[in-house]
């Protein structure tokens, strides 16, 4: 078997809209296909063995067992990689179950999709499948238990810690988005103007100030101090004869941190002789070179999170620790413990694994234990100097029992410090009673505290402490989201684009938009090229300036990734036509119309799919979205379009040279058409389509009509506003159209307006793309020899796959297929066709030119235009 290619979603795709997180691998299954599962003598048995676990896989049969029953009557292997896939996940502690195994057109060819939780992990487990499968049908052994251990790894190093994913459960939770902007915690809740952003539990709110305050232990305890609030006595020391004072003031035992330390780092606790303060200080100045010296307060350590300066949550905390039967030897009980199915690998679990390291022997060192000593009955032996949950430490929650008089103390030091997200770190025998009567002390103040011994404590109840982060964050009232307008299709996605950003624009917001030419901020190009996929769409959504996204939505970042975003307000979806088909596994026209649809079915319940009613494919998305829907055409007694309206239903069409809105049984005319300038006076009729789109996504967003009547007769076509869209340029004795029109359907519809066109002679600048079927590229030519008197057959500069002259061949058979007589021309660079056609143009001819890269033809165009009028020499 052969993995052929392995794609990443990670966000609405042709596989699913509401699973966003799917790998999709191509796979050849080579010899296997002619081998189904009940042909290979074993293969259950040893799949039984290899995976037990599987017999909980229910697949189609519904039922306990229901997968194994599917193999021993024979299932090809692609499906089976999907259940070993999805398996090897759940046994990683990546429990997910979403699966789908499909034929292609070409025999053998898989689609295996499945769903991950990280990405990485994704792509290991994908071709670890593959390999188990064929271990298993060849009888060849397979180290499982190494594929396991290192999607355990990779979860952790690629996950997000339990502290910043309990935040982004909960905005998934209350339908806020979210981007990880980088591969550590650093995420962004919400779009745009509106978004907010958290780093573990540091959050955008938080005073950098305070952080800093918290983050130097010395200056908390002044402050608190200062405040009244108890602190252990103590000093900074640098070296050991700073350390020995240190010891002559404040006595043993005594504690030693680093100033600027957290989650226990370097921290030594319960120091009760000079060589242990001696080891106490080298360990602490490990992190930096100042350490505070400090009393060691006895009793009980509680940590206390206070979020938005209310009290939230208690804990208290507990070393990893075993406790002796006078039997086992410590290495044992350690063993016995971590056998708790409550432990696990890192953050996997509520628990984690106690682990020996070197905190742990110079604990056992100074007992004079190792780990074969049998512990006495009953004896408690701590094997971690904090009890950080991360180094096998337990927590109980007494949120319930703390004291009043200990919640308004623990809010006040959040107020002091500054912190709105606040850890506080104190010693007691019993929070229910006031610090004030146990003796105890607050030891430290913490920025960016932990979250996981509230969300999962070893005993007690578990509180949801990132609900009132994200209730700080954002208030009752307060959106996280900016209005997202999508357009799909096949042609005129770009042009509706820029025309609906241009009236959102006119209506005063701060517009982002991607298009097929680049992605821009306020109208300044903040990237060139096709940005019509999720990372330039993210790119508009993670922008602080930006309060209205309108994003063109193409049918490769789509099938390479998903959408940029889980759902929009708006979904404009302008037709269906023949393009890139064979491509990703796109053979028809219904398959290219799911891709398209995905769009549509982003829309939020209370938003708007607009569909071309006069295009069949289209219109039947309505039957697939959960929003409302508006219709458009180009003819107003469109029986689609009048049923729509009789039922109360919005939509726009070209009525008596009008664009027309019908509401119900209203009508509201918004503009001639002569009046608008991308119409080029009516004669434009696809672009008419655009702008019947358009007005439609800006009145189903409550825009004014007199406003969108105004945006419509300042956006005047152009190389600025609308690159490689109809550009026209007068010269002398002939004219000059530049055009994006890459497949038949758009090259049709900017033939009925070359047609309108008086000339003595229309010439045609056209190209292949590679990576077209034959078909495709022969169509093309018929297109053209319909439409042009002479043809300039030139090159595209990426082939995509084919030579030249295999491009050139079947262009050439279309156009003889129309007029074997057509004159033609190969001239294999864009640049030196343009310069043909315009040094042998005769006058009052009309050139037109097909341009796949459309800056590098303007600027050519534009030097012409420029030696014309005698600024510049060419």
């Amino acid at each position: 078997m052969k993995i052929l290619d392995i794609k990443v979603m990670n966000g609405p795709n042709y596989w699913s809209v509401t699973r966003h997180k799917l790998v999709v691998m191509l796979l050849d299954l080579e010899e296997m296909e002619q081998r189904p599962t009940d042909t290979i003598p074993g293969f259950l048995d040893r799949l039984r063995a290899f995976m037990p676990s599987l017999y909980e896989h229910r697949c189609s049969e519904g039922v306990p067992g229901g997968f194994f029953m599917r193999v021993e009557d024979g299932t090809w292997m692609g499906h089976v990689i999907e259940h070993i896939a999805l398996e090897l996940q759940t046994l990683a502690g990546m429990d997910t179950g979403f699966g789908r195994t499909r034929e292609t057109a070409d025999p053998g060819i898989y689609h295996v999709v499945f769903s991950y939780h990280e990405a990485k992990a994704g792509i290991y487990t994908a071709k670890a499948a593959v390999k188990m499968a064929q271990a298993i049908a060849d009888g060849e052994p397979y180290d499982l238990a190494n594929d396991i251990q290192t999607l355990r790894e990779i979860r952790e190093d690629e996950r997000l810690g339990p502290s910043t994913g309990s935040i982004v459960d909960e905005a998934i939770k209350r339908k806020i988005p979210y981007i990880r902007l980088n591969r550590h915690s650093l995420v962004q809740l919400g779009y745009g103007v509106n978004q907010r952003r958290v780093q573990a539990t540091i959050a955008s709110t938080t005073s950098s100030i305070a952080v800093e305050i918290a983050c130097d232990k010395e200056e908390t305890k002044n402050l608190l101090e200062a405040s009244e609030i108890p602190v252990p006595r103590g000093r900074i020391v640098y070296d050991e004869e700073d350390l020995q004072n240190a010891i002559d003031k404040i006595g043993y035992p005594i504690v030693t941190k680093p100033v600027n330390g957290n989650h226990g780092k370097g921290a030594t606790t319960n120091i009760r002789t000079w060589e242990d303060a001696v080891a106490g200080l080298k360990a602490a100045k490990h992190y930096g070179r100042a350490v505070i010296c400090e009393r060691f307060i006895t009793g009980r350590d509680f940590r206390v999170l206070v979020v938005n300066y209310k009290f939230v949550a208690a804990a208290l905390r507990t070393p990893a620790a075993v406790t002796g039967d006078g039997t086992h030897t410590i290495q044992q009980l350690i063993d016995i413990v971590n056998s708790d199915p409550r432990r696990g690998y890192g953050h996997e679990k509520v628990l984690t694994a106690i682990k020996i390291d070197d905190f742990t022997r110079d604990i056992l060192d100074k007992k004079g234990y190792t780990l074969e000593t049998v512990l006495p009955a009953s004896e408690e032996l701590w094997l971690k100097p904090t009890a950080n949950l991360s180094t096998g430490g337990t927590a109980t929650d007494v949120t319930d029992y703390v004291h009043p008089t200990n919640i308004f103390m623990a809010e006040r030091i959040a107020r002091i410090i500054g912190l709105d997200i606040c850890g506080i770190d104190i010693m007691t025998s019993d929070l229910s009673v006031p610090l004030a009567e146990t003796g105890g002390a607050v030891l430290e103040v913490n920025a960016a505290p932990g979250f996981r011994m509230h969300l999962d404590p070893t005993d007690g109840l578990p509180r949801n402490v990132a609900e009132p982060v994200i209730d700080m964050l954002y208030p009752p009232g307060v959106s996280a989201r900016i209005p997202i307008i999508a357009i799909s299709g096949t042609n005129g996605k770009t042009t509706t684009t820029r025309l609906i950003a241009h009236i959102v624009k006119q209506m005063g917001y701060k517009v982002g938009y991607t298009t097929t030419d680049g992605v821009y901020i306020q109208n300044q190009l903040m990237m060139r090229g096709d940005c019509t996929g999720p990372v330039s769409a993210e790119f508009v959504l993670r922008d602080p300036t930006v309060n209205y996204a309108v994003l063109e939505c193409a049918r490769g970042g789509i099938l390479r990734a998903g959408l940029g975003f889980h759902n929009c307000d708006v979904a404009v979806v302008t037709n269906v036509a023949e393009d890139h088909m064979g491509l990703s596994g796109i053979d028809t026209l219904e398959k290219l119309a799911r891709v398209k649809a995905v769009v549509p079915q982003t829309v939020l319940p209370g938003g708007y799919a607009i569909l071309n009613a006069d295009d069949d494919l289209v219109y039947e998305m309505h039957k697939v979205v959960t929003c409302k829907v508006a219709l458009f055409s180009l003819s107003d007694n469109n029986a689609r379009v009048r049923r729509h309206c009789e039922k109360g239903g919005i939509a726009a069409v070209y009525e008596n040279g009008y664009v027309t809105i019908l509401k119900g049984t209203w009508k509201i005319r918004v503009e001639k058409v002569t009046n608008i300038p991308l119409t080029f006076s009516g004669m434009a009729e696809f672009n008419i389509a655009n702008v019947l789109g358009a007005v439609l996504a800006a009145y189903v967003q409550d825009f004014k009509t007199e406003d969108i009547r105004q945006a419509l007769q300042t956006f005047v076509p152009s190389p600025g506003l609308t690159p490689g869209r109809m550009n026209m340029f007068h010269f002398r004795n002939y004219s000059v159209m530049i055009d994006y029109a890459h497949n038949t359907h758009g090259l049709l519809a900017i033939g009925k307006f070359v047609r309108s066109v008086n000339a003595t002679v229309k010439v045609g600048i056209i190209a292949g793309v590679g990576d077209r079927r034959d078909e495709d590229l022969t169509s093309l030519g018929e297109a053209a020899a319909g439409i042009f008197d002479e043809i300039i057959i030139r090159q595209d500069k990426n082939l995509r796959g084919r030579t030249e002259q295999e491009i050139i061949d079947l262009l050439m058979r279309g156009i003889q297929t129309i007029d074997a007589s057509k004159k033609v021309t190969v001239i294999k660079r864009e640049s030196e066709a343009i310069d043909y056609a315009f040094t042998h143009a005769i006058k009052d001819s009309f050139i037109v030119i097909i341009s796949d890269v459309v800056p590098d033809a303007l600027e050519q165009v534009k030097q012409y235009k420029a030696k014309e009028d005698g600024m510049v020499t060419v």
